[in-house]
């Protein structure tokens, strides 16, 4: 994974100071790319701990077409919970403690965070366990996995149209491998501002040559520290099981990036990362003949990761 430390390396020898809406800062670049070639190992950062469970059930709960992060909390996936906390907070029925820039504050003063925390366990709980909550507070709008299992336009007839776009993937997959028009987009131009956070990994396409499949991403914005190990480890993941899916073999992810940025607020983590050596890449095992929509978690499993340990760093909300 010598490929995620020359990125964070180019963003500290390029990067431009450029303020951003979460008020931290970043330093910031335009269009870079990286390629994986998935036959050499799973492409995981070795260089801190990445948690492949979180990667499982966060692209599961995609597939499966959902939007509330009741699925993800029910698996201890807690990546979601602060957009939807956030929406809540916001709202005329929270009644609770002032949460305004909970996530700034948080990190800043040492008593709020005690505040803020217990504020957020009750919302999770409320969510696992109050069905009307649940349904009202744990939904993120039409975000990912509305966007790639039920994208909404108008035909040709003009009339509403919902489209499938992992289904219809598989199906031209296996009836015309070598079309070029294997893409999927999350960016929903009628729905975006109705989404708790407007995908960050906008459009990504799957192309076919010597029987192995290969899939380029383009990510609109990336978060190179927190978001970006995640990023490719779950699209190297998802190329795998529509590999699986429709009996190809893996070729390469490619990742692609617009603004490719470091928050200011990272860079200590960011040196830290990169004084480290990386290590050998673990095998991806999938076990079971479930379909893709029918996945568990527990189904995907990495042999062989031995990462250095984690480095945590703060999450811009």
């Amino acid at each position: 994974m010598k490929q995620y430390q020359q990125c964070l390396q180019h963003i500290i020898d390029h990067g431009q100071i450029v303020n951003d809406r979460t008020g931290v800062g970043t330093l910031s670049t335009f269009g870079y790319q990286m390629r994986y070639d998935l036959t050499e190992g799973f492409p995981i950062v070795t260089t801190k701990r990445v948690p492949m469970r979180l990667v499982v059930s966060e692209l599961l709960w995609f597939l499966k077409g959902d939007t509330n992060i009741r699925y993800l909390l029910e698996h201890d996936n807690h990546i979601w919970d602060e957009w939807a906390f956030e929406r809540y907070v916001n709202s005329s029925e929270y009644e609770g403690p002032d949460m305004k820039d909970f996530g700034l504050r948080a990190l800043e003063d040492g008593a709020f965070h005690e505040v803020y925390q217990a504020e957020m366990n009750k919302f999770q709980q409320l969510i696992l366990n109050e069905d009307a909550f649940a349904q009202k507070w744990g939904g993120l709008g039409p975000v990912y996995g509305k966007q790639w299992r039920a994208f909404e336009g108008i035909d040709a007839q003009g009339h509403r149209s919902v489209v499938d776009q992992i289904e219809q993937l598989l199906i031209r997959l296996r009836k015309q491998p070598h079309s070029r028009r294997h893409i999927i987009s999350a960016w929903n131009p009628n729905q975006v501002d109705s989404m708790a956070l407007p995908p960050c990994h906008t459009l990504f396409q799957f192309y076919v040559c010597d029987n192995k499949l290969s899939c380029q991403l383009y990510q609109r914005s990336v978060d190179s520290f927190l978001g970006l190990p995640f990023n490719i480890a779950s699209y190297a993941l998802l190329t795998h099981l529509i590999a699986r899916e429709v009996g190809l073999e893996v070729g390469e992810f490619i990742h692609t990036s617009g603004d490719l940025h470091l928050y200011r607020n990272h860079l200590e983590q960011a040196q830290q990362l990169l004084e480290r050596e990386p290590r050998s890449l673990p095998t991806l095992e999938i076990k079971g003949n479930r379909t893709i929509f029918e996945l568990e978690p527990e189904d995907i499993q990495l042999i062989g990761y031995d990462p250095h340990p984690t480095i945590k760093a703060p999450i811009a909300v």
